[in-house]
């Protein structure tokens, strides 16, 4: 597993974009990293339109919707 700690990249400031997840330093929410990469976006491509955006920081983001979706409790079986 990788060792980046989201936590190192990854706020919620109810003064950034009304709390929401976003990457330290920018105004760039994570569920938009995360949104891109599941349509097809590449790393690279993300690096190029994002240029305070850091590779580190996008794995970060991956990191943070594991441990949330992690958390989640558990749906009952029908």
């Amino acid at each position: 597993m990788n060792s980046i700690k989201w936590q190192d990249y990854i706020v919620q400031d109810a003064q950034i974009l009304f709390g929401k997840p976003s990457i330290k330093g920018t105004r760039i929410p994570v569920d938009l990293i995360v949104e891109k990469l599941a349509c097809g976006e590449t790393i690279t491509g993300l690096l190029e339109d994002y240029p305070r955006l850091t590779e580190a920081a996008i794995y970060a983001c991956l990191h943070f919707a594991a441990d949330n979706i992690r958390s989640l409790p558990l749906a009952e079986a029908a």
